[in-house]
């Protein structure tokens, strides 16, 4: 008899303990930078964050391989002390789609981003809906890809002030086309709460699109007038809606 009770003790332990875990409040926010920019433009976003009490690291992705990405974001992931939010903007919506499976990971928010299903690629999903913008070009090896610089501020900035946008253009980081053409496997937001962000001037990605795969997922849909650019240009919104989304998930 003691020792049913014993048994039944320990597994009531562990369910109060499992579920404590789940509804853990969520303090760690990790954000994936899109493709042809880094992760030093989401430095506005960072600070708001901050001030609200987060603890936000940003992922340096190489943009070799969208293997190689998923490896980047897990190792962060990995050096994250309690539940945590993966933030994706455009092609790093293709990265935590996959990387958000990690146990540390306790929601998915897609800013401006493809949100892909199982055996989708980002080239295939961009086809299906063209944007207005994105004057794409290869570099001579054919290997990596990157936006002609004089089309950049409209294309993919359009609502940041001129010499930030062309800073950006400058400074961009090229995206090698395997990146684009690799295809997901399970998506995490199959499991994970997820919440979405469309940028409705958005000239890099269709709204239209960014919109019909957040309405697929069944995730949570904040519709902000800006550019790809939002969480530069609208920081303080995009902030409201991580942080929304780090109080749901700690639920």
């Amino acid at each position: 008899m003691k020792r049913r009770i014993s048994t039944f003790a320990l597994a009531l332990a562990t369910s109060v303990i499992a579920f404590a875990a789940q509804a853990a409040e969520v303090k760690n926010i990790v954000i994936v930078h899109g493709a042809l920019a880094d992760g030093s433009t989401w430095r506005k976003a960072t600070e708001i964050l901050e001030k609200r009490g987060f603890n936000v690291t940003i992922v340096q992705q190489p943009i070799t391989s969208l293997a190689d990405d998923i490896a980047a974001t897990n190792r962060v992931l990995d050096l994250q002390d309690g539940p945590t939010l993966l933030v994706g903007h455009s092609y790093g919506g293709m990265v935590i789609t996959e990387a958000g499976h990690s146990p540390h990971v306790a929601g998915l928010v897609y800013v401006a981003a493809f949100q892909p299903d199982k055996g989708e690629s980002l080239l295939g999903l961009a086809s299906s809906k063209p944007a207005g913008g994105m004057n794409i070009r290869e570099t001579k090896d054919g290997k990596y890809l990157y936006i002609d610089p004089a089309a950049f501020p409209g294309d993919f900035a359009a609502d940041l002030p001129k010499d930030e946008a062309r800073f950006l253009a400058r400074s961009q980081v090229f995206a090698a086309k395997e990146a684009f053409s690799a295809k997901v496997g399970d998506p995490a937001w199959h499991a994970k709460k997820s919440w979405s962000i469309v940028a409705t001037e958005d000239r890099s990605i269709n709204p239209a699109l960014e919109r019909d795969m957040a309405r697929r997922a069944g995730s949570d849909i904040t519709e902000i007038k800006a550019s790809h650019a939002v969480f530069a240009s609208q920081p303080e919104k995009v902030a409201d809606v991580i942080e929304r989304a780090a109080k749901q998930a700690g639920e």
